[in-house]
Parts: structure tokens; C-alpha cells; sequence
């Protein structure tokens, strides 16, 4: 075997084996989701049931996190910003997505959301359809979420 093939092998062996350590915890999926609905989130930073799976958390290598969320109905986040920006890949099924001083959206399975840097937002699920979002925070070098205050159920139910 030649030197050049040998490194090239190697090399391989090595991307490989970086890339399969891969997160493999609660790998059970829906039929609409291909993630785990992950553990329910008690926090004050949203209303409503809610469940995160964290695929990917934030490193000095990659400055992005990646959660799939699924919001029960009527679950929704507050009021919040990203400082370095957020992106949205709705996986299965209807939600709601807002912007300060802008009307609710609709937002479907399939739709891509770029929630803009500094700009306050919030974002979940109908009052009678489960959604689930995958939720990108970028260049979370800058910084993460900023979380202000919940959604008022006057402000959700405005269209």
C-alpha cells in the first residue's frame, strides 16, 4: 500500500470515528418527527406544555445550538431575542410566529423562519394543533436568548 493511500486511509478513520459520536439519547421518534420529543420543560420562560431535545449544544468549534421543540396546544415561548439570531424549521404540524409591532403568522411544517438578530419574537403552537420546530440559535458566540415577558393570552389570541 502506498504512503499516500495509507494517509488517506487514516484519515478517513479518523473523520469517521469523530463524526458517529453522535448523541443518542432518547432516540425514541414519532411517525412526524424524526427526533425524541426530549424532556419537558419547567421553566418561566414559557406557557403551556413543552419538550426539548437538545441535538447539538454550543461549542467554541461551531458558535450554534440545535434543539427540536415541540409545543402541546397553546404552549407558546415569552416575549425574547437572540443576540446573534435564530432560525426555525417547523417539522410537523401549525404554529404561530411573531414579531414585535408586526401580526401573528401562521407557520406550517416545512416553513423556515429566520427570526433576525435583536429583534423580539415569540413562537409556538396553535390553541388546537401541536408544532415542532427545530430551533437554531446562531452565532450564540455573540451571545444566547435574551427572555423577557410571557405572551399575554390577549396578545396570543389577537389576529
Amino acid at each position: 500500500m502506498s504512503v499516500k493511500l495509507y494517509f488517506v486511509l487514516l484519515l478517513g478513520g479518523v473523520f469517521v470515528t469523530s463524526c458517529s459520536q453522535v448523541k443518542n439519547e432518547n432516540m425514541e421518534s414519532s411517525s412526524t418527527n424524526p427526533f425524541a420529543k426530549g424532556s419537558q420543560v419547567n421553566n418561566a420562560n414559557f406557557t403551556g406544555t413543552v419538550w426539548l431535545n437538545y441535538l447539538v449544544e454550543t461549542d467554541t468549534a461551531h458558535n450554534v445550538n440545535i434543539g427540536s421543540v415541540t409545543f402541546e396546544p397553546a404552549a407558546r415561548t415569552n416575549w425574547h431575542y437572540h443576540k446573534g439570531g435564530q432560525i426555525l424549521l417547523v417539522t410537523a404540524g401549525k404554529g404561530l410566529y411573531q414579531e414585535k409591532g408586526k401580526p401573528i403568522e401562521i407557520i406550517h411544517k416545512g416553513q423556515v423562519v429566520k427570526c433576525p438578530a435583536d429583534i423580539e419574537h415569540w413562537h409556538g403552537a396553535t390553541a388546537t394543533d401541536t408544532m415542532t420546530h427545530i430551533a437554531i440559535g446562531t452565532n450564540t458566540d455573540i451571545g444566547g436568548a435574551v427572555w423577557l415577558r410571557p405572551v399575554t393570552d390577549e396578545e396570543y389570541h389577537t389576529r
